[in-house]
């Protein structure tokens, strides 16, 4: 079994500790990752902002890194998400301008092998219990994309629920919104504000020391909330409580 790792712009450039324990995990369940190094950005921003044609480059560019690997992970829904979803839409938009077949059968290629990390832990290794410790009251916010367009389901909550030490507790109004939304946050700036500032007064008001979710776009819109609202509560990477262990605290 040849596995990649798609770490994603977000986690490249702000959270790497995610990507390390994707692959801290992997490998203790006896995965062997790769990394391409040709990996970039999936095009997410560009398409959303409406510049497809600038984001088709991006998608042969995927085919290409990812090209060999029986599984694509990738510890993000709404990269996942972009991939699944999109391109398969990218590549039929230009079949049918007549640019040919080649970015439809890219999108092909990719689509089928591309997993969010919880949908390739418990679908394709059939694993719920990752052998983790954390020892802390935590609380899951499921993010739009994993939710709606991945349906990821109680996927994260079923390997929470198998984490030794973990206690969850339930998030009031957990499927509402954060309020990042990519682009939404920047062009609706005063909308994205309010729905987080009502995000995290329910994640505070659970009494958990911890919030997690299976995006640090989200975790990262949610995480400065509740630190300008000074809230105890930290936000973390399902993945990192997943590779937790007592003999390697994250």
């Amino acid at each position: 079994m040849r596995v990649a790792l798609f770490v994603t712009c977000v986690n490249d450039t702000l959270y790497p500790r995610t990507g390390q324990a994707v692959v801290t995990l992997l490998e203790r369940l006896g995965v062997r990752v790769g990394f391409p190094l040709q990996q970039s950005c999936c095009g997410q921003p560009q398409f959303n902002t409406g510049y497809r044609h600038e984001t088709e480059p991006l998608v042969r560019r995927f085919a290409r890194a990812f090209a060999g690997y029986d599984y694509i992970v990738a510890p993000s829904g709404s990269c996942a998400a972009m991939v699944r979803e999109n391109y398969p839409r990218i590549g039929a938009r230009a079949e049918a301008e007549g640019r040919g077949s080649a970015l439809a059968e890219a999108a092909a290629d990719v689509v089928p092998r591309t997993y969010e990390l919880t949908e390739f832990l418990t679908d394709v290794l059939g694993v719920e219990d990752v052998g983790a410790y954390y020892p802390h009251t935590v609380t899951y916010h499921p993010t739009c994309h994993g939710l709606r367009m991945l349906r990821l389901g109680d996927r994260p909550r079923r390997l929470l629920e198998r984490v030794r030490g973990l206690t969850l507790v339930d998030l009031p109004g957990a499927q509402e919104c954060c309020g990042f939304g990519g682009t939404f946050a920047v062009k609706n700036p005063a909308v994205s504000a309010a729905m987080g500032a009502d995000k995290a007064r329910a994640i505070t008001g659970t009494g958990a020391e911890a919030v997690c979710t299976v995006d640090n776009s989200c975790q990262m819109h949610i995480g400065g909330t509740l630190s300008r609202m000074d809230s105890p509560v930290r936000p973390v990477h399902l993945a990192e409580i997943l590779a937790s262990t007592e003999e390697e605290p994250w």
